[in-house]
């Protein structure tokens, strides 16, 4: 009877359950990396533990001591490419800590294979003593914040953590998630591709296309122009997902919402989702997409 008159309440901060005769609530933790809308945040109760950025000698946590517009302008006026580095295990302790006695906690992060914010995650479990399951995303961005959602949603209908962990890596092994660079000008500072490269690159109006593959970020095709780019993406999502009906589609840019709506609509006109989950890149993510870069999960 309790669990029927608790939802109808419509709490969706609290994730409740009625089992062997006790209200357990479950609370989630994620780093800032996910880049959810605070709206979303702040309905579903959602912890952030916030990633650092060094921009010149400057430190900044993600989310609170800079917003993504200011990063944005910093990074722009930077002859350096901006450092970021993972929560300590001890911020991650204390963020645990901070909720354990609302119960369980479930923490998502951004994919091991980018940062070690996951072993920061795990490493903050063990000294917090706290019940704490450690979930990998295997994802960046909205790929990431897509599961913490997710994760929301299955503890709101009552799901237990041993429960959601299978829910949770079916829907992870499903999404897909493609970046769209506008600039190389960021991977080259980065190491990653070499200044002779970026160079030939901007003369031929070069733009990048890449995917996640399990936790790894992968080069798709190289194209020209912004708006071929928006048109490959929209293709390589129809081939990948031709229906999203019933499923969520979340977008993140870098300072770049013209090609952001332009690519919602063409979306929405062809594959039909449920919805669509829109935000500025924190300061984590724009270092590596760089100005005008998107991330598109689905």
């Amino acid at each position: 009877m309790w669990e029927s008159v608790l939802r109808a309440l419509g709490s969706e901060t609290l994730r409740i359950r009625w089992w062997w005769g006790a209200i357990h609530t479950l609370h989630v933790v994620t780093d800032s990396s996910c880049d959810i809308p605070n709206g979303l945040l702040e309905r579903y109760g959602i912890t952030l533990v916030p990633m650092s950025v060094d921009i010149e000698g400057a430190d900044y946590l993600e989310g609170i001591d800079i917003t993504p517009g200011e990063f944005f302008e910093k990074m722009a006026r930077s002859p350096e490419l901006p450092k970021t580095s993972q929560p300590a295990p001890a911020a991650f302790s204390e963020a645990f800590d901070a909720v354990s006695a609302d119960g369980p906690v479930l923490c998502l992060t951004v994919s091991s294979k980018l940062s070690g914010t996951y072993q920061s995650a795990c490493l903050g479990a063990g000294l917090s003593g706290v019940d704490v399951t450690v979930f990998d995303s295997l994802n960046a961005s909205i790929g990431h914040g897509l599961q913490v959602l997710k994760a929301c949603e299955f503890a709101a209908a009552g799901h237990t953590v041993d429960e959601i962990v299978p829910l949770l890596t079916e829907y992870r092994d499903g999404l897909n998630t493609l970046v769209l660079l506008n600039t190389l000008e960021n991977i080259v500072r980065g190491g990653r591709l070499s200044r002779f490269e970026g160079s030939v690159g901007k003369v031929l109006d070069i733009r990048v296309l890449l995917h996640n593959d399990r936790g790894e970020v992968i080069l798709l095709e190289k194209v020209h122009g912004r708006k071929r780019l928006i048109e490959r993406a929209v293709q390589r999502l129809r081939d990948m997902r031709p229906d999203l009906s019933g499923r969520d589609v979340g977008i993140t840019h870098c300072d770049n919402l013209e090609d952001t709506e332009r690519l919602r609509q063409a979306i929405g006109e062809c594959c039909s989702p449920r919805s669509f989950i829109v935000n500025e890149m924190g300061a984590a993510m724009a270092t590596y997409a760089g100005l005008g870069g998107i991330i598109l999960s689905f």
